[in-house]
Formats: C-alpha cells, sequence, structure tokens
C-alpha cells in the first residue's frame, strides 16, 4: 500500500468546493443585506417601534427609503402616535412629504387639534403645506394688506364721498381653517377682499375727517362682511396701522372737467366763427354775381337805344334831353357826396 495517497475521507472534490464557495457567497450577501438594516432596526427595536427584516427589505424592493420610514415612525412612537409602515409607506410612495405629515400630526396632536391621517395626507398631495397650516393654526398668522412684496403697491388708495383721498394699510391677523384648507382660497383672496372692503368702507364715509376720526369703523365694518367665507382661513381681526391724506381728487376732477368744457366751448365758438366766415364768403359771391348781372344787364342799354333810334321810337332830341338829365343828376350827387364830406 502506497503512504503517499491521501485518505478518501479527508479528500475534498471540486463539486464539493464549489458548494461551499456558493454557500459562502450567499452567507456572505445576506451578511450585508442585514448588515444594512441592522442599525435601522436596532434603533427601532430599542425605541418600542420595532419593524421587521423582511418589512426592510420589502421597502428596499419598493424603492422605498427605509430610513425615512423607520425614522418618522419612531417620532411618532415617542410622541404618542403609532403609524403602521404600510401607511407611511403608501403616503411615500403616492409622492407626499412622509416627515412634513408625521410633524403635523404631532403638532396637532399636542395642539388638541382635530387632524385625522388621511386628510393630513390629502392636504399634503394638494400641494398645501400642512405643518404650516398647523403651526398658524396655533400661532396665527400676520398677513399685510396691500402685500408688501416687490412691485406691488405699498398702500389702499381710497376716495371719500367729499372727494379727498385716503391711503391706508392693514394688517390682517389670521388663523388656518384645516376643514376648509383643501379646496379653500388662498391668502392672497383674502387680501384682495380686505382691500375691497377698505376701498368701500371709505367711499361710504361723508367726508374723509369721518375716517381719520373714527379708522375702527373701518375695521368694523370689513370685518362684519365675513370675507373669510370659502377661504382656508379665518379671519381674527383686520386692523388699520396706517392712514394717511392724499390728493384732492374732487378738486382735480373738477379743474379737469373746466379744461374740458372749456376746450368745448372754444371749438363751438371757432365752429360758429368759421360758419360765418363762410356765410360772408357766400354772400360776397352773391354780390358779385348780382354786379354781375346789373353789368349784363347796363350793357344791353345801348343796344336798346340803338334799336330805338332804327326804329324811329327814339329821336335825336329825346336822347339829348336824357344825356342832360343824367348830367344833372350827376351833377347833384357830386354836391352831395361833397357836402356829406363837410359835414
Amino acid at each position: 500500500m502506497n503512504a503517499d495517497l491521501t485518505p478518501p475521507t479527508l479528500a475534498l472534490t471540486a463539486l464539493q468546493w464549489v458548494f461551499i464557495g456558493v454557500g459562502g457567497t450567499v452567507v456572505l450577501v445576506i451578511v450585508l443585506i442585514l448588515g444594512q438594516f441592522f442599525s435601522l432596526w436596532l434603533q427601532a427595536l430599542l425605541s418600542n417601534a420595532s419593524v421587521s427584516f423582511a418589512s426592510l427589505i420589502g421597502m428596499r424592493l419598493r424603492k422605498v427609503k427605509p430610513d425615512v420610514v423607520v425614522l418618522n415612525r419612531i417620532s411618532a412612537k415617542k410622541a404618542g402616535l403609532d403609524f403602521p409602515t404600510n401607511q407611511l409607506e403608501a403616503h411615500y410612495l403616492a409622492g407626499g412629504n412622509v416627515s412634513r405629515v408625521v410633524r403635523s400630526m404631532i403638532a396637532a396632536d399636542k395642539a388638541k387639534i382635530d387632524l385625522s391621517w388621511e386628510n393630513a395626507t390629502a392636504i399634503d398631495l394638494a400641494g398645501r403645506d400642512i405643518l404650516a397650516a398647523v403651526q398658524t393654526s396655533v400661532d396665527p398668522r400676520v398677513i399685510d394688506c396691500p402685500s408688501q412684496d416687490v412691485g406691488s403697491k405699498m398702500t389702499i388708495a381710497a376716495v371719500a364721498q367729499d372727494g379727498i383721498q385716503l391711503r391706508a394699510k392693514a394688517r390682517v391677523t389670521v388663523r388656518t381653517n384645516i376643514a376648509r384648507l383643501v379646496g379653500g382660497a388662498t391668502e392672497e383672496t383674502i387680501v384682495a377682499r380686505v382691500g375691497e372692503g377698505i376701498v368701500s368702507a371709505i367711499g361710504s364715509s361723508q367726508t374723509y375727517k369721518d375716517v381719520l376720526e373714527n379708522p375702527d369703523n373701518i375695521s368694523k365694518t370689513v370685518l362684519a362682511k365675513g370675507l373669510d367665507s370659502g377661504t382656508a382661513f379665518e379671519i381674527l381681526s383686520i386692523d388699520i396701522a396706517d392712514i394717511d391724506v392724499g390728493e384732492n381728487i374732487g378738486a382735480n376732477l373738477q379743474a379737469d372737467q373746466a379744461g374740458a368744457d372749456t376746450k368745448r366751448y372754444q371749438a363751438e365758438a371757432e365752429q360758429r366763427r368759421a360758419l360765418a366766415v363762410a356765410q360772408e364768403a357766400e354772400h360776397q359771391a352773391e354780390a358779385q354775381k348780382n354786379r354781375a348781372i346789373v353789368i349784363l344787364a347796363e350793357a344791353e342799354i345801348p343796344k336798346a337805344m340803338a334799336e330805338a333810334f332804327r326804329s324811329g321810337r327814339l329821336g335825336i332830341m329825346d336822347y339829348y334831353r336824357m344825356q342832360n338829365v343824367m348830367s344833372d343828376t350827376d351833377m347833384r350827387k357830386s354836391i352831395a357826396d361833397g357836402d356829406a364830406s363837410e359835414g
């Protein structure tokens, strides 16, 4: 018997080495996968918000960030709320902001605000900031009217019945109405409605002095109109921060009207003058026409006289007597003109 031969019990075939390699690789992969989630699993376990390894692996396969779900579940659990991982995953996959929804639920619970998970996720998916809405419900927000954004008007201009312009600024204190947050109008609507109410209140005042003496009447009048109807806010108060006297719009309008009337009267006078000039030109043309007719008639006289001579109806003595009469008439006329000039 050859002593160099290896005992059959100690020898490993190539197939066995393959099995060992594959098994080791599988074990290594499992260890690496479990290692990725071990810290999250341990953190959740120690926080009394346990999450199984199967759930963590399923999150990764569903392309859900496990740390987002686990950490927010831990935060809710520590605050006395319990949200199953399925709810958190569903909102994450729907495109929502899980962290802000959970924080808003915690804030609402501490502030004793009635807010369900379904309403919170619906508000978040609608594009509204649910956390800011809950914070505004607890701590009311102040809105400037008009808005102080760059490029916007700094004051609200309105005119009292006496024609004096007033420029006002208001500050509106609002609180979010969670029930109307989905589908409710935004703060731009509040600003527009309050501005409209201020203009109406000033416009209904008899004089600008009444407004300056009692600016709180504007706030009371505007607040009584229920301007928060259909909006996502509840108006708590409307305060007039500043009010200044502007231009005398009534006087300016009267001056503009007087200037317009002057131009209109001048245009009418010019029209009448042009009409008179045209009529005078027509009369002169008519006179020229009549003179031409007279000249034509006078030109017929010599012809008539010649015809009278030829027919024997006019004699030579009759002609001389007519010439004497005409000369006598001319002499009398020249004497009369000379006396008139001397007088």
